[in-house]
């Protein structure tokens, strides 16, 4: 292991993907995502991402030289075309863009197709909550939950992120996949040789299973059971049918160079409080923050990720060797 400076990963990073055929701009784009998500301790999404998005890379099933492109169908939708490229910089992109056009019309909302992969969804509404903007985002993700009662999958993880501004403060930000963990964590293990807990996932047979090669090959626990297969498929609607990308049945593994581009999608909707008519969301905010952490034992969603990302800010990130070895 080496313990390096946020900088000094984000560059090596950068370096290995524009090696690999991404453009320079790509590659810097993908390379803070994953230095990101890895200091917020969110492992899954981070620097154990790099070996298959180099594969990918390199095969061709992500275009590294990808620009994408943005239309005005409406005068609120930004709706961006990622060009089979990585998922960042067509996000970087309605982040660039969405907060104007929110301001103008009050919401605004930004559809991405010919996606991939888009990490640690809550970074990229924390952008937008930094600009004061309410935002969420939707994201389909490749086969991985069956249908509350089903053995074949047909939903992804499916990952939904909120940020909303709070004064003086970080935004508050809401990350989560609609399995009972995220496949990041699973993937991770494998790589390691660890075994995962029972509980998370489920053997090609329908079986539970605690072998991580087994639970990729078969499916997920939805979190709260049907409710959670409920709302894979709502996100399936949003981030699928609405974007005209890929179910998660169509779709290539995120996992591996096999297969073409996965051309899944992403919406992301942004909200300015302003714009509801009054000037009472900065202090409701501080109210149910409050209620929230006045009782001993609770604290704000993503307060421990926060912690996380200002140690490593301040001590460098502990990198394996071969995560940056290419």
């Amino acid at each position: 292991m080496t313990k390096l400076s946020f900088e000094a990963v984000e560059t090596r990073l950068a370096d290995l993907f524009a090696a690999a055929g991404a453009s320079p701009a790509n590659a810097a784009s993908v390379a803070w995502a994953l230095v990101m998500a890895e200091a917020d301790g969110l492992k899954g999404h981070g620097l154990s991402r790099v070996p298959t998005y180099l594969a990918m890379l390199r095969s061709g099933k992500i275009n590294g030289q990808a620009v994408p492109i943005a239309r005005r169908p409406k005068p609120g939708v930004l709706a961006i075309d990622a060009c089979h490229g990585f998922a960042y910089p067509a996000i970087d992109l309605a982040v660039i863009e969405l907060p104007a056009l929110a301001r103008e019309q009050g919401v605004a909302v930004a559809p991405i197709r010919r996606s991939n992969h888009c990490g640690a969804a809550g970074l990229h509404v924390e952008r937008l909550a930094e600009q004061g903007l309410v935002a969420l985002l939707f994201a389909n993700t490749p086969a991985a939950i069956a249908p509350w009662g089903g053995a074949k999958p047909v939903f992804g993880t499916n990952p939904i992120a909120f940020a909303a501004p709070l004064a003086g403060r970080d935004p508050l930000v809401i990350d989560m996949a609609l399995s009972k963990v995220a496949r990041g964590p699973i993937v991770a293990a494998k790589q390691k040789g660890e075994a995962i807990p029972e509980g998370w996932a489920l053997d090609p047979a329908g079986k539970p299973t605690t072998d991580p090669a087994a639970a990729l090959a078969g499916t997920m626990v939805p979190l709260g059971d049907a409710k959670g297969a409920t709302l894979a498929l709502m996100v399936e609607i949003l981030a699928a049918s609405l974007v005209g990308a890929h179910f998660a049945f169509e779709a290539s593994s995120f996992l591996d160079d096999k297969g073409g581009p996965p051309d899944t999608g992403q919406l992301i909707l942004a909200i300015d409080p302003s714009a509801m008519g009054g000037h009472w969301f900065g202090e409701r905010m501080r109210m149910l923050a409050h209620a929230i952490e006045d009782q001993d034992g609770t604290r704000l969603p993503g307060v421990r990720r926060l912690n996380l990302r200002a140690k490593a800010r301040a001590e460098g990130l502990e990198v394996a060797d071969e995560f940056l070895a290419g």
